[in-house]
């Protein structure tokens, strides 16, 4: 199977698609049970459409212009019961192939999000974020209808055109020779039509993309749009964005009409044909009247699923775009893998950080951001992270919570080297509290329980306590239950800092990393926030990165990260 399907994609590599559809056959093949169980109902379903045209026939030639009553009857009964079953399987069908598609399609996204989530910082950072959402909805989406439409399409199709043309060479085997003259002819203009097909849909998928991305970098700014008066300018972008894709749409409609039309007008000319031969052998009484409509009918029925099964090698490259574009995330490596057998962290970890000869840079940058460093965080220090801005020091965390592994050295907690830690495990223990925090559309006490949603009302409420959330949680309308709007955007910068201290001091982690936490609050604010994390988390290893000087004032120790160096500098009176 994946070898046909990969066949009909010219110029493409033919090895790289297989494992893509073997790929998709994996979520596809646990759902075995069910597509066998639809394929029976659809398999009944095509024999009672069959059988309808057969019915006609019988009512007209032995009933009607038989003067056969009873014939009559008979068939019309039969007809009704027909017609009613059909209608019940079609509902029935209906409601299992929705349920069928539903539990592929999100099987599908919810192996790629959790893909996704395996990645680094940097591969986002790279990418438009409307570009994987488009990825991740409309392609995701089209590739489950090809998953699962295009199956049952191909049964109900090749059941329909056995079938028709059995019954076609059954009534007169000299007219069914105009299947044959139509069918070499359909396939030859789809395969010239293939190409175009797949082009145009590429296109709209990157304009849909661009589209989703504007709106995605656009909306959370709305407010600094607003701001500096460029309302007109954004929405001259959405213009010409919408102009594009809708150009690029209209083109594809345009194409896929003639596509379709072709062979529909073919089939329209056969039909004709048929009437005006078979008409012909009517009036001369070397044929029956309801022959030639049942003929009629099931010539439509063959060609309609040759129609559809050629209709299927055009959709093999629509899906092929939206496969390749899935793929491309599917494909994108970790940057770090979580060991087979990963050591463990001990429950009363100290919490001590060694950087031992330490080499990292990013890729395309020629300077690296640490050189061979060296230096001990002492655990249940209080410890300075200094240097200029932009010299590497929210990398030097992100490769302390191993969203990076070094190229050289290695880091370690309590003697152990992150790259046996599984990531998750170790960032358990380590809680970090930036100046970009994230929250969630949902309660004030859902999004401080994010890091620990087993946490008890009580301690959630001695965590608010602490963070100096109190004034704050009585102001609002609900409390702790009161909903935040998207990214808490009725909250103050401050308040959502507090938020996220709250939040890790629920997290209970051996190592509290604070960077540009307290920016937000005053300085009085930010010397009570700071006091209740030193009372809090006394005895845990504590990181601040700050650029005022009150916020480090008093630290144990404080260590200079410079051209790719890290220099330690105690602050504490040396013991006489």
């Amino acid at each position: 199977m994946f070898r046909w399907l990969s066949a009909a994609i010219d110029g493409q590599d033919r090895g790289r698609l297989e494992d893509a559809f073997r790929w998709l056959y994996t979520f596809v093949r646990p759902q075995s049970k069910a597509i066998m169980g639809l394929m029976l109902l659809s398999v009944f379903a095509s024999a009672l459409v069959l059988l309808q045209p057969w019915l006609t026939k019988l009512l007209i030639d032995d009933g009607l212009l038989a003067k056969d009553y009873g014939m009559l009857v008979t068939m019309s009964v039969a007809m009704i019961l027909v017609g009613v079953i059909s209608t019940g399987l079609s509902g029935i069908n209906r409601y299992l192939h929705t349920q069928l598609s539903g539990k592929i399609l999100f099987s599908l996204r919810e192996h790629l999000y959790a893909h996704l989530q395996t990645l680094s910082p940097q591969f986002f950072g790279g990418r438009r974020i409307g570009d994987i959402l488009s990825r991740l909805d409309g392609d995701v989406s089209q590739i489950q209808r090809f998953a699962v439409d295009s199956m049952f399409s191909a049964l109900s199709s090749v059941l329909g055109l056995v079938g028709a043309l059995v019954l076609l060479v059954t009534l007169s085997w000299k007219l069914s020779l105009l299947v044959l003259v139509l069918i070499p002819l359909e396939i030859l203009w789809l395969r010239w039509m293939r190409r175009k097909v797949e082009r145009q849909t590429r296109i709209i998928r990157e304009r849909s993309a661009d589209l989703s991305s504007f709106l995605v970098e656009t909306l959370p700014a709305m407010k600094f749009i607003q701001a500096v008066s460029q309302e007109k300018r954004e929405s001259r972008k959405l213009n010409r964005l919408s102009d594009s894709y809708l150009t690029d749409l209209l083109k594809l409609q345009v194409t896929e009409f003639f596509t379709q039309a072709i062979p529909g007008t073919l089939t329209s000319l056969t039909r004709a044909t048929a009437f005006l031969i078979g008409g012909y052998w009517v009036i001369e009484g070397q044929w029956q009247l309801g022959s030639l409509i049942a003929f009629s009918t099931y010539l439509g029925m063959a060609t309609g699923p040759v129609q559809s099964l050629l209709g299927l090698y055009v959709a093999i490259q629509r899906m092929s775009v939206s496969l390749d574009r899935v793929m491309d995330l599917r494909r994108a490596e970790p940057d770090i893998t979580a060991p087979e057998h990963p050591a463990k962290l001990a429950d009363d970890m100290s919490g001590e950080i060694c950087f031992d000869r330490v080499s990292f840079s990013y890729q395309g940058r020629s300077a690296p951001i640490l050189d061979h460093a060296s230096t001990v965080f002492p655990a249940g220090a209080s410890i300075a992270l200094i240097g200029p801005s932009g010299v590497g020091k929210s990398t030097l965390i992100d490769l302390l919570m191993r969203y990076y592994d070094p190229e050289q050295g290695r880091v370690l907690i309590d003697g152990v080297n992150l790259k046996q830690l599984a990531p998750m495990e170790l960032r358990k223990r380590v809680a970090l509290v930036s100046q970009d925090i994230t929250l969630f559309r949902g309660t004030l006490m859902e999004n401080i329980r994010y890091a620990a949603p087993e946490a008890s009302d009580a301690q959630v409420q001695a965590a608010t306590d602490q963070a100096q959330l109190t004034e704050l949680i009585e102001s609002l309308p609900m409390g702790l239950e009161t909903p935040l709007g998207e990214r808490g955007s009725q909250l103050s910068g401050g308040q959502k800092q507090r938020v996220a201290i709250a939040r890790a001091i629920l997290q209970k982690p051996a190592i509290l990393i604070l960077d540009e936490a307290t920016s937000a609050v005053d300085e009085a604010t930010e010397a009570e926030v700071i006091a209740n994390v030193n009372r809090i988390f006394a005895g845990k290893t504590r990181i601040l990165i700050s650029h005022r000087a009150s916020t480090l004032s008093g630290v144990d120790l404080r260590i200079e990260l410079n051209s790719g160096l890290l220099v330690a500098e105690n602050t504490l009176p040396e013991a006489e």
